[in-house]
């Protein structure tokens, strides 16, 4: 398995008392797959997942792999502060024979060290047998990987990739002259997939592809392509659509769009909320601007 281009960060659709809607996520699996979208990230920052109890969390995770049935690689998230329980959950994801990679973050809250931060990772990839994907998004967690503890992370065999959501393109750029040419190096924001992959990132893990998941795979396969003209034209298209995703926290923006264009119900777990009218009213102007609150009718059976 080698993961590359557009792998899509899945939201977990709820139903509005509160339980997971696996009818919904199922169908999202399938137009995600139908509409060629590279691999599935379930249970991510998107997916709301501290907010899961761990059986909705291995549900959503079983529920992914079913759906997909091995079409496209699946990267499962299994994130936590304390070390032992990190390991704990990358154990129970690594059992499923459908999962192909683990998706790890920084532990939050925290606040560890640069040598703090290698030891725990270390810890969860001397447990497990499956690749791992390390997260860094300091935005979130308060912890940075600087690229020094990245390059010596990718000399153990297993950590095979980082999804890097800094947003610090000079900190991307580092990270290439620590890590061998064979770790892969995915964005985690989707306005900066192109110079992330312009500087040698194998694709991105999106939260756009939630709504445009042919449109993301057609940019980032374009840009690995080296047909830049092609993945500029898409990029500026969407780029209003990109950002309004996070005009409030991830993922209430993308919810919203997904129940504008009818494949989800608007419902979220606190602390995420509905979106302020104001916001919303752009968010919905932009969605229409991109044209893709038109078009749910044809890739599956909705």
């Amino acid at each position: 398995m080698r993961l590359q281009g557009c792998g899509t960060a899945l939201v977990t659709p709820f139903r509005t008392d509160q339980s997971i809607d696996e009818m919904a996520l199922r169908q999202l699996v399938e137009w995600q797959v139908q509409s060629g979208i590279g691999f599935l990230v379930p249970c991510g920052t998107t997916g709301e997942t501290p907010t899961l109890t761990k059986e909705e969390w291995l549900r959503v995770i079983d529920i992914t792999i079913e759906a997909a049935a091995g079409r496209v690689p699946i990267v499962a998230g299994a994130t936590s502060n304390a070390t032992a329980e990190a390991v704990e959950k990358a154990c129970e994801v690594a059992k499923r024979k459908g999962v192909d990679a683990i998706l790890t973050a920084s532990p939050y809250y925290n606040k560890p060290t640069q040598e703090g931060q290698y030891q725990h990772f270390k810890a969860i990839a001397e447990a497990v047998d499956k690749p791992l994907v390390l997260y860094n998004v300091p935005g979130r967690t308060s912890a940075n990987i600087e690229p020094a503890t990245l390059g010596r992370l990718a000399k153990i065999s297993n950590i095979i990739a980082v999804k890097e959501a800094s947003g610090n393109i000079s900190q991307i750029a580092e990270v290439f002259n620590y890590v061998p040419d064979t770790f892969l190096v995915f964005s985690g924001d989707d306005a900066i997939t192109l110079p992330v992959i312009s500087l040698g990132g194998v694709g991105i893990i999106s939260v756009a592809s939630n709504e445009i998941p042919k449109e993301m795979s057609e940019l980032t396969n374009a840009a690995l392509k080296g047909d830049w003209q092609k993945a500029r034209t898409i990029h500026r298209k969407f780029l209003p659509l990109m950002q309004a995703n996070f005009i409030e926290s991830n993922p209430m923006p993308v919810k919203a769009v997904l129940a504008m264009m009818g494949r989800i119900e608007e419902v979220y777990r606190l602390p995420m909320l509905p979106m302020k009218s104001d916001t919303r009213t752009k968010l919905q102007k932009i969605a229409a601007d991109a044209g893709i609150l038109q078009s749910v009718s044809a890739v599956s059976d909705w």
